[in-house]
Parts: C-alpha cells; sequence; structure tokens
C-alpha cells in the first residue's frame, strides 16, 4: 500500500508538471455542474506481460463496436436527464469519458479523472463535482482500477460489465455497485441449462484472468453435488493452443462447450474450430458474446454445431437511434486535436450511424440502468424538488438504497451492491446467422427457467444432442464409478431384496426391510405377505379335533380300566401306570394348539414345553414296563437279588420320577438360557413372511437328547422281550409303538429339510398327534380290544397257562 500512495504521489507530481492544453469540446467530454466518469473499451489491446508500466495510444488498434455503442448510449443517458424537468431540475450533468482499451495500461485515463488541479493526493478530498465513475466492461479492466477508487478518493463507482463474485466483498468493495447480474447468476443459469438437456459430461474453457478464474471456482462449485461432470478445463489467452484443446475435448467425447471469456478470445476460439474442422459440439456462451454480431455471420459457423447463449433481453431505448444520428452529424468524434495521451479520441468517420445502432447490444440496459440510478442518487441527495436542489453530498446512501422504475423495470440493489432484479433470455444463433431467442430465467424467485427446445435447430437433426461419458443405467441397474468422475460409471444390476432409487443415490442398491421384498432390478420394495398358520385351516380343525378325539379316548380308556382295574390285562399293562401314561399323553397334546394363530412368546414355548415334558413320563413308563417284562420273564431267575431291590424300593416309580426331574431341570435350564421366541422367516421366501417360532437349538438340545435317550433305551429293553409269550408281550406293543415315534419324527425332520413353508407348523403338530396316537392305537386299544370283544383271555387262569407254558419251553 505503502509503495502505490508513494508512485500515485510520484506521478501525480509529474502530472502537475506537464502542461495543460485545453481540449476542445468533443465525445469525450462534456461540462456540468456535477460529472460522471467513464471508461469504455472503444479499442482492444491483448495484453502481453510487462515489466514496467507504459502508456499506450488507443487509436492504433482494433475496434470493439459494440463498446462504442455503449459509450453513446451514456451520452445519450445523460442527455436525457439534462433535458428532464422531473429529475434534477436546474442541475446539469456533465462527464469525462476515457477508452480504457487495456487491463493494465490506461492508467493515466485513470490518474486524469481522479486528480485535482492535474495533483493527485492521496489524503485529499476527490473532485468536488465528481459524483461517480460509470465503467469497466470487464472484470480485469475493472479490478485494475477499482482499488483506486476505493481509497475514499471517488465516493461511488457503478459497474456495467464487471460480473465477477469477487466484487460482492464490501470489505475490500465498499462503493462498489453494478447493474448486470454476478458471475454466480450467469453460472447457476448454465447449470440449470446442462441439468434441462441433461447434459453432463462438459468441457469449461474460461479467459485465464479473474473474470474467468471466478466464474470456473463457480462452476465446480456448482455442479459439486450433482450429476454434471466437468470433464476438461482450461485457461485461454494469446498463447493458447487450440489445436491441442480441441484434440483433447475430441478425446474424450465431448459434446458440450461452455466459453466463459470475453468477446474477442471467443472470437479467437470460434474461428479456430472453425479452421480445424471442429464439429457436432454444443456451445454455451455468457453475455459477454452472446449476442456478438460477427460470429453467426462467420463461414463456416454452422459446421461448429448449435450456439446457445445467455443475454439480457432486448431492449429498444425510445430517442437512441435519433441521438445517434444527430452526434454522428455533428462530427465530434472527428476532431483530431483530442486528448490521445489520456485516451480522450477516436476517429469515427468510417462509421455510420447504423453500424452503430444495429452493433452487438450487449449490456446496453446496465449502462442506462447505471447513469439513471447516480441521477436518482443524486436527484435524493440534494433534496430536488418545487424546482430547487439542496447541497448536501450523500450520494453513495442514496445509491444503495435506490428504488425507481425504469421501462417497467424496478432498479435496486441488494447489501452486496448487485442488482436485485431482472431475467436473461435464452439465445439461440439460427441458420440465417440471427441470434433468436428460445426462452428466459428468473434470477430471482421462483427462478424459473423455460426453455422451447422445438425452435432450436439442433446440428442432430432436429434431436436434442447428448453429452454424456457413459450411458444411463437400466431400470434397476446401480451405477459403479470408474476413474474419477462419476459420471463415468459401469452398471450393474441390483439383486433380490435390494433396490435403485436414482433420485436419492444411483450409486447404491439399498437393502429392503425385513417385512419388504424386491425382484432383481427392482426401483421399489412391495410389502411381504405374512403367512401363519390360523386356527380356521382345515389342517389345523383336522389336529385340534384329533388332539381333542385323543382327550376323549384317553377319558374313556381310563373309565374302562378303572372299572376292569383288577383283571390280568390291566394289571400286566402297569396297573396304575397305565393312568399316569393316559394323563401325560394329554397333556402332551395341550401342545398341538399352539401352532396355530399368530406365533407370540407365550405360545412359542407351550408348543415345546408340555410335549417334551410330559411325553418323557410315557416314554420312562414304558422304559419300565420293558423292563420289568425282561426282568419277570428273563432276569428274575438269574438275578434274583436285583428284582428283590427292584421290588422293595419300588424302581420303576424311581425312574419316572428321576426322568420326569432331570427333563425338568433340563428344560427350565435351556429356557432360561434362551427361551423360543417369535421369528419372522424371510431367507426361503422373498416375497412373503412365514412367521414361526425360534429355537436356540444349543438351549433345548440336552432336553431333546435325553427324550431320544430314553426312546432308545425303551426300544432295546422292549426288543429284548420279542420272544415272550405271544398274548402276554407288551414288549412287542411297544417295540411297535417306538417304531412308529421313530419313524414318525424320522420323516418330519427330512420334510422340515427340504420344505420351509407355512405348513410346516402343520406338519409339526401332525408329528407330535401321531407321536401320541402310536402309543394309545398299538398299546391301549388292543389291550381294551381284549377286555371288551375277548373277556376269556381277561382271565388269571389265562395268564398263567401262558407263563408254565414260555417257563416250561425255556427249561427245556
Amino acid at each position: 500500500m505503502v509503495q502505490i500512495l508513494a508512485f500515485l504521489c510520484l506521478l501525480g507530481s509529474v502530472l502537475n508538471a506537464v502542461p495543460r492544453n485545453t481540449v476542445p469540446s468533443s465525445e469525450f467530454h462534456l461540462d456540468g455542474d456535477y460529472l460522471l466518469g467513464g471508461l469504455f473499451d472503444i479499442h482492444h489491446v491483448s495484453s502481453p506481460h510487462l515489466h514496467r508500466p507504459e502508456a499506450i495510444n488507443c487509436t492504433s488498434h482494433s475496434l470493439i463496436l459494440s463498446s462504442y455503442r455503449r459509450f453513446q448510449l451514456m451520452r445519450f443517458a445523460v442527455e436525457e436527464i439534462n433535458n428532464s424537468t422531473s429529475l434534477l431540475p436546474n442541475v446539469s450533468i456533465g462527464y469525462i469519458l476515457f477508452d480504457q482499451c487495456s487491463d493494465g495500461h490506461s492508467f493515466p485515463s485513470m490518474f486524469n479523472l481522479i486528480s485535482v488541479n492535474g495533483v493527485i493526493d492521496p489524503w485529499g478530498k476527490p473532485p468536488k463535482n465528481l459524483i461517480g465513475v460509470i465503467g469497466g466492461n470487464t472484470s480485469p479492466k475493472t479490478m485494475s482500477v477499482a482499488p483506486l477508487l476505493m481509497m475514499n478518493l471517488i465516493p461511488m463507482v457503478i459497474f456495467y460489465g464487471a460480473s465477477s463474485s469477487v466484487f460482492s466483498e464490501k470489505k475490500n468493495y465498499p462503493s462498489f455497485l453494478r447493474t448486470l447480474p454476478a458471475n454466480k447468476d450467469v453460472i447457476e443459469m448454465f447449470v440449470r441449462i446442462l441439468k434441462h438437456f441433461q447434459w453432463h459430461w462438459v468441457a469449461f474453457l474460461y479467459d485465464d484472468n479473474n473474470y474467468g478464474d471466478d466464474g470456473r471456482e463457480l462452476f465446480i462449485r456448482k455442479i459439486q453435488d450433482s450429476e454434471i461432470c466437468l470433464a476438461y478445463t482450461k485457461g485461454l489467452d494469446h498463447q493458447t493452443d487450440y489445436p491441442r484443446i480441441f484434440r483433447q475435448i475430441n478425446t474424450l467425447r465431448v459434446h458440450v462447450i461452455i466459453v466463459f471469456a470475453s468477446e474477442w478470445t471467443a472470437e479467437v476460439l470460434v474461428g479456430s474450430a472453425i479452421q480445424q474442422n471442429v464439429t457436432n459440439k454444443v456451445w454455451l456462451a455468457p453475455d459477454a458474446w452472446s449476442l456478438n454480431r460477427k460470429l453467426p455471420k462467420t463461414k463456416g459457423i454452422r459446421d461448429v454445431g448449435t450456439v446457445l447463449g445467455v443475454a439480457a433481453p432486448a431492449m429498444t431505448i425510445p430517442g437512441f437511434s435519433d441521438f445517434v444520428h444527430s452526434a454522428k452529424a455533428a462530427a465530434l468524434c472527428e476532431n483530431a486535436e483530442q486528448d490521445t495521451f489520456c485516451n480522450r479520441v477516436f476517429n469515427c468517420s468510417g462509421l455510420s450511424a447504423a453500424d452503430i445502432i444495429d452493433a452487438d447490444p450487449s449490456f446496453s440496459f446496465p449502462v442506462y440502468a447505471a447513469v439513471y440510478s447516480i441521477a436518482h442518487a443524486l436527484h435524493n441527495t440534494l433534496q430536488c424538488g418545487a424546482g430547487r436542489c439542496n447541497d448536501k453530498m450523500t450520494v453513495l446512501a442514496e445509491l444503495k438504497k435506490s428504488n425507481f422504475t425504469l421501462f417497467n423495470q424496478t432498479i435496486h440493489f441488494d447489501e452486496n451492491g448487485d442488482p436485485n432484479y431482472g431475467l436473461y433470455v435464452v439465445i439461440f444463433w439460427n441458420h440465417n446467422g440471427d441470434v433468436q431467442e428460445v426462452g428466459y430465467y428468473e434470477f430471482y424467485p421462483p427462478f424459473h427457467l423455460v426453455i422451447n427446445s422445438t425452435e432450436i435447430q439442433w446440428h442432430t437433426n432436429g434431436k436434442v444432442p447428448t453429452s454424456v461419458c457413459s450411458q444411463e443405467c437400466p431400470v434397476g441397474y446401480k451405477k459403479k464409478p470408474e476413474g474419477i468422475h462419476r459420471c463415468c460409471f459401469t452398471c450393474e444390476i441390483c439383486q433380490n431384496g435390494t433396490f435403485i432409487n436414482i433420485t436419492e443415490d444411483p450409486y447404491t442398491c439399498v437393502s429392503c426391510t425385513d417385512a419388504e421384498w424386491s425382484a432383481e432390478g427392482s426401483t421399489s420394495c412391495s410389502l411381504r405377505v405374512v403367512e401363519f398358520v390360523p386356527f380356521t385351516d382345515p389342517g389345523a380343525v383336522v389336529i385340534m379335533v384329533a388332539a381333542w378325539v385323543l382327550v376323549g379316548l384317553n377319558l374313556a380308556v381310563s373309565v374302562l380300566f378303572a372299572i376292569n382295574f383288577n383283571t390280568p390285562v390291566v394289571r400286566s399293562a402297569g396297573g396304575p401306570m397305565c393312568f399316569l401314561i393316559l394323563i401325560c399323553l394329554t397333556l402332551s397334546s395341550l401342545s398341538v394348539y399352539f401352532y396355530f394363530g399368530q406365533p407370540t412368546a407365550a405360545s412359542c414355548i407351550l408348543r415345546f414345553l408340555p410335549f417334551l415334558l410330559f411325553y418323557i413320563v410315557c416314554l420312562a413308563c414304558f422304559v419300565v414296563r420293558s423292563f420289568q417284562i425282561v426282568c419277570i420273564f428273563k432276569i428274575a431267575a438269574k438275578l434274583p437279588k436285583l428284582y428283590s431291590w427292584w421290588m422293595k424300593y419300588h424302581g420303576q416309580w424311581l425312574v419316572i420320577t428321576v426322568s420326569f426331574a432331570i427333563q425338568a431341570l433340563l428344560l427350565l435350564i435351556g429356557y432360561s438360557y434362551d427361551p423360543p421366541k417369535p421369528f419372522n422367516e424371510t431367507f426361503w421366501h422373498r416375497d412373503k413372511i412365514v412367521l414361526g417360532c425360534d429355537i436356540n437349538l444349543k438351549a433345548t438340545s440336552t432336553s431333546v437328547i435325553f427324550l431320544l435317550s430314553l426312546c432308545f433305551l425303551c426300544f432295546i429293553f422292549s426288543y429284548m422281550g420279542k420272544d415272550l409269550p405271544k398274548n402276554y408281550n407288551e414288549a412287542k406293543s411297544i417295540t411297535f409303538c417306538l417304531l412308529l415315534f421313530i419313524l414318525t419324527w424320522i420323516a418330519f425332520a427330512t420334510v422340515y429339510l427340504l420344505y420351509n413353508g407355512t405348513y410346516i407348523q402343520t406338519l409339526n403338530a401332525l408329528a407330535i398327534i401321531s407321536s401320541l396316537y402310536s402309543f394309545l392305537m398299538w398299546y391301549f386299544i388292543p389291550k381294551c380290544l381284549i377286555i371288551i370283544f375277548q373277556p376269556q383271555r381277561n382271565t388269571q387262569q389265562y395268564f398263567q397257562g401262558l407263563i408254565q407254558s414260555y417257563t416250561k419251553t425255556i427249561s427245556q
């Protein structure tokens, strides 16, 4: 900062020492009560790297006709205000205009503008009657002069063409305001256009300066969380190798190119594209060159593809054409004695009024609005009313509060000095070389983007071009990224039980919940059908009726055995033990009722507990009966002491009691560790939920093993008595019952391994009821038939005869 101030002081002294000539009246100067500064790049100079400051003669370089049109528009706006009786009455506005043809070579113009009597005093006051500066067609040009105007030298600045977002930072640019949308709004419009046409694979070429860098950073930030990928980006300057850029773009198969650059850079780029035979591209142009009048009529422009752009809507300013004709007639611009040192000269003898009027109208309304904004602010500052004005100067504060209507457009600024109004149109360069409006975008709520695609003459024979790295995946497929760009991917189908929601996350197959299912390649999940065996199911009804019949038969057998309790058949069947077996069979049948209906924690426990607990008693009884049969006929004679001890201590009841106690203890431990609980089976059936009970095999295995052990022990004892007297041999009946029991559960286990449907619960209940019926039908019912239909075989004499006959047989 110290170096800048010292440089300003030194240069101011030099300027003060230079003799000042009187400048004749010209297009660049107009006297008035208050002055406006104006900076217009009427000529363009490429700015090579400099090692020292230089002044430059702008007139020797190429003319920018659109900027000269804006130059004339400012002069017209000032004249219009001076002729107004309602705005600034009795106050005249003058101007001092400069040709800012270069980013870094036009400082003499600025120093001349901010000097007082040829002297620049950084600590002094600015020129009293200089109320603002209008200018800066580009961000780089604005960046070069804005710091000089922000050091409390100039009270306010209105820039009509500087769109870089850096100027919105009020800490660095406190008096900066502008009348065109900032870069962020133009980039937002570009992104919406890309999304509208689903162009996801784009290149971004930009001016290698703060304007282009700002646009590139905003674009990258804006597409960060979108489907748009930046395939290629490159800064452009006077040394750019355009053929290499186009080769790289073609290699990447990019079909949409955003050119965020000035009009002279765009002219060079597009000209190179035509020369390099670049074809079938979509070019997106910002407002800096979208209304260029030269390029749409360039030979070969149709071969490069389709050019779309964004721009301020075309607006006819009444009276401007007449002003240009009158200014041309006055021939002020042909004065050869103008100030060339400060670039306040332009020989327009080669231009007609029509050339100026028909030039590129870009930024016309922003220039017009900038002049009127300062005029309205000055009007409010001077408190002009009743034909007179005060002399109190607070123009900047009033400018920030601007709120007036211009051509049905309300002009006002936000807290950053950016315009809080307006819309841009979407334009298309048609085959006639004209600019055609095909849509619009509102910068402020509700942010509508409207594009009539049918009016665009696409280079792809009427079809909207595509620009993607990878083609979109079919429905039901997820994207698997390849490389660093999310737009480049392969497609993988979503498996069963998952789905893809491309609106939320096209890269992940989301798992369905346990209550849902989906087929392969699904985009949503469907609710699973919940299945269980209800009490009304025919199979359930049959089994429950069979259980009630079992209870009835047990009761009938118990009554019959009670009536004939002292008969040999009942005594040989087990006597009192028969009633215990029948009671336990009845209690075991309770399990089958809990296999139907929706499972609960209680029903899951009661499915297994009654059967495992009471069926063990039945098996223990038959173990005792089998052992007693073998003992009586085979062991009593050989081991009389064992038989005596067995009879003395009621060994049969001791075995039954111990077996029941062991099983009860095992079930208590197992159920305490992990009791059976409701379980939703979803593995075997993708489209439904089978409600069942989950059993911890570790927790219940000991009780099941104990039951099987008693079963095989009983089978061994009963098999040992297979050759006992035929009519007195309960061992054979027991063996057959156990055989049926074993075969039943083997069959159930086989089905359980092969079938996992809803009716596995019914089959489990059927296996239980079959196990109970095997003992009832093949052990008790035959004895009931003897008691009822063959009473002669139910006598003491008959049984003694059988025993004597068997004793004789084994003694021989």
